[in-house]
């Protein structure tokens, strides 16, 4: 493969120390653990040459911002790749890029795992792949990281098994929730409304579900259909709260949710998903990673699950009993979500037991300083 040579030939030349290269769901975003360390390396050790590795198909991400950016594959791209001393992402890279000797490879993953991951999945159901070449490409991809960034000593021991990571972690708490603690205060919030449209008068809901690895159109795009009904929450929610939309990254799809405006709103595109954790007042999620991240802020959370089944059974499978643990009422149904949503609506944000028991387990690194950890971590390595 061309792109390849070139790649190993780039890797001969001399290291560019003090270079590193960042890159956040496959190029196509700004933002994650990437951007939070980032920021951080940007404001304490502004003597590194800092590059954002992006998708040209999604620049009009990058463009606004004062990054250097570097399009992915691109001949300038593969030479600052392969000299970099340091490489920091949340997701996979190619498998056909080899790494050099001299690079520091720093996966900082993007969740928190309730479902199956890597070689723990028993059945692969995605598709271009089968379980076996899934797992073998998995592990090879994984032996190349030379750090794993974990947020609490659960995701270490499954990241272990799942990657079969043998190197350094860093269990530092994850940096992209350093902003739920240094955010969460009136005046953010406020600012955030403001931007995001919403009015202030609104208690607003955060729907954030995961994707379904069996329903797709393709290798990396997934169905998603809402599995509610619309109108009734509508008729039963629309003069109190507002409704937020955020998809997966893999999800593709487009709703027509218009003749709801602005009681329901599609804030997929939106580039950062922890200013929506700051505004809503509870979370609406089903398996996704995003409640690990949302119990820091000690909010209710609703967890629809029409499909529990069929997912805890054949789709993925969970680490532990999610229906038991799970912090906050599991509904299947409508009816059943939009009496959670008034009972969680009409409390004072009491944390039930559940949900402490929970933010004790999984969220007791994170304190506004995970950045800071993690990179004095990396940086010791020198």
């Amino acid at each position: 493969m061309v792109l390849r040579i070139l790649f190993q030939v780039a890797g001969l030349l001399p290291t560019q120390k003090n270079t590193i290269i960042f890159e956040s769901f496959y190029g196509k975003q700004f933002n994650d653990n990437p951007k939070a360390l980032y920021k951080y390396i940007k404001e304490q050790y502004p003597d590194y040459k800092l590059y954002w590795s992006f998708d040209r198909r999604h620049v009009h991400h990058f463009q606004k911002y004062d990054i250097n950016i570097l399009s992915r594959f691109s001949f300038k791209w593969i030479v600052k790749m392969a000299r970099a001393e340091y490489w920091v992402t949340n997701s996979r890279m190619p498998l056909w890029i080899p790494k050099p000797a001299h690079t520091n490879y720093v996966q900082t993953w993007h969740g928190t795992p309730l479902k199956k991951l890597g070689a723990d999945i028993q059945e692969v159901q995605m598709p271009g792949t089968n379980t076996d070449t899934y797992i073998k490409n998995f592990l090879f991809e994984a032996n190349k990281w030379d750090y794993l960034i974990s947020p609490n000593a659960y995701s270490t021991e499954i990241f272990s098994s799942a990657f079969g990571f043998d190197k350094t972690f860093i269990e530092s708490g994850y940096p992209r929730n350093d902003v739920l603690y240094t955010r969460n205060n009136d005046t953010d919030i406020t600012t955030l409304k403001k931007t995001l449209n919403i009015d202030a008068d609104k208690k607003v809901i955060l729907y954030a579900p995961t994707w379904r690895d069996n329903h797709y159109y393709d290798v990396g795009q997934y169905k998603f259909d809402l599995p509610f009904d619309i109108d009734a929450l509508y008729q039963a929610l629309g003069d109190d709260y507002v409704i937020l939309l955020r998809m997966h990254y893999l999800v593709r799809e487009s709703f027509d949710i218009a003749a709801y405006h602005p009681f329901i709103q599609d804030v997929s595109a939106y580039p950062e998903v922890s200013d929506l954790y700051l505004v809503a007042d509870m979370l609406i999620t089903d398996y996704s990673s995003v409640f690990f991240d949302y119990a820091n802020l000690k909010r209710p959370m609703i967890f629809y699950c029409h499909d529990i089944d069929e997912y805890r059974d054949h789709i993925r499978g969970f680490y532990f009993d999610f229906e038991n643990e799970a912090p906050g009422p599991i509904v299947k149904t409508t009816d059943e979500l939009i009496e959670a949503v008034k009972e969680a609506g009409s409390g004072t944000r009491v944390p039930s037991q559940a949900l402490e028991r929970f933010y004790s387990r999984f969220c007791y690194l994170d304190d506004g300083h995970a950045s800071k950890r993690a990179v004095e971590h990396i940086f010791s390595g020198k």
